[in-house]
């Protein structure tokens, strides 16, 4: 048998290490922390989206300009595969209304005790505290994350060891994060924590569509990661905010010409054109008109992207070219590298983990045929 070193114990190097050892390896996992897992299990907390349900075709446009880096990776081990995979744990699953996978618990933790019995089973060691100084000899997979929230053990402290063997390692930056707007205190003492439901959102010509959540301090929310990339890349333009984006500029003017009688003016627009508080108050901090123009296209001034570290995920890692098409790096033979320590970025729904748990099953599959043929 031989021994093979994963370095990390988050979803990809579980999962290597799972595929590694149903193919006759001998297994450990070295993770630095005193569990395995913490990040996936911080991700459980919102419902542990595994994966997306939508056409596979759909599903790699939105990796942007890494799909062709990754396409082969998840066409090899794609979400019906990943769904199948958690089932065959005994966890069931289900597609909820936006077309996200689940699992029927909502949390991570009855997943990940099965997956660690199983692993167990297999006979795969996990030595927790245990810190990664650099590359012996041994075959290895590095699954060491990437730079967002450090406390949990992706912390980036890899990247010296990585450079010193000459191997390229962009720069990270926060993705999937929350943007900085400098609220007033009033607007952010009443409406911190309250979701702007079924917007419309424009930056520098790219359009989405779905809800936004107000931060103590800025904005943050499906919506906003789905733009987190170019929002991050090209600062200084204002983020447009349509209110109603079911009815044309004409349609809402139309409503807009009704009486307002009595009402106040916020009772007015809730009731004519159907805007919640929070967008009624958002069109007044901004000092936006609330006429069919600025309830179409509120603009919004963002600073810039909130911290790396409580970002959901990171952009930048090891470049591209420092890998061949099975993750094996070019410089360094025997030693492989994936999940979010590679430089990728997706939105969040089910892009992130997938693409953690494909490359991982491809690396150890090349791996696995490697030693086989030494």
């Amino acid at each position: 048998m031989t021994h093979i070193n994963i370095i990390g114990a988050g979803p990809a190097g579980l999962m290597a290490a799972e595929v590694l050892a149903q193919g006759g390896a001998a297994v450990t996992i070295h993770d630095q922390m005193p569990a395995p897992a913490r990040k996936f299990l911080l991700a459980g907390r919102g419902g542990l989206n595994l994966t997306h349900s939508e056409p596979l075709e759909q599903f790699l446009e939105r990796y942007g300009e890494a799909k062709a880096f990754l396409e082969p990776a998840i066409r090899a081990f794609p979400p019906q595969a990943l769904i199948e995979w958690a089932n065959g744990l005994g966890i069931e699953t289900f597609v909820g209304s936006s077309g996200r996978v689940f699992p029927k618990q909502m949390k991570a933790s009855p997943l990940l005790r099965s997956w660690l019995r199983r692993l167990d089973a297999l006979g795969v060691k996990l030595v927790t505290r245990s810190r990664w100084e650099g590359f012996d000899g041994t075959p290895t997979i590095l699954a060491l994350g990437g730079a967002s929230w450090p406390h949990l053990g992706s912390d980036a402290k890899w990247v010296p060891v990585l450079e010193a063997a000459g191997i390229r390692v962009n720069a990270f930056k926060p993705a999937n994060s929350r943007f900085l707007v400098d609220w007033s205190k009033i607007f952010r003492d009443k409406f911190a924590g309250t979701p702007v439901k079924n917007v419309g959102l424009t930056y520098a010509g790219h359009r989405v569509r779905g809800e936004l959540m107000i931060s103590q301090e800025g904005i943050e929310g499906g919506a906003i990661y789905a733009l987190s990339k170019g929002l991050r890349e090209k600062p200084g333009h204002p983020l447009i905010i349509d209110f109603r984006p079911d009815l044309t500029v004409e349609a809402l003017a139309q409503r807009l010409t009704r009486p307002r009688g009595k009402d106040s003016q916020s009772n007015y627009l809730r009731k004519v054109a159907g805007l919640s508080p929070v967008a009624i108050n958002l069109l007044r901090e901004t000092g936006t008109a609330p006429d069919a123009a600025g309830i179409k296209a509120m603009p919004l001034k963002l600073l810039r992207p909130a911290g790396i570290s409580r970002a959901i995920s990171s952009a930048g890692g090891i470049d591209r070219n420092e890998l061949d098409a099975n993750f094996q790096l070019k410089k360094i033979s025997g030693c492989y590298a994936v999940g979010e320590m590679l430089d990728w970025e997706a939105p969040t729904g089910g892009y992130l983990l997938q693409a953690c748990f494909s490359t991982a099953v491809m690396a150890a599959k090349d791996m696995l045929r490697h030693v086989r043929s030494a």
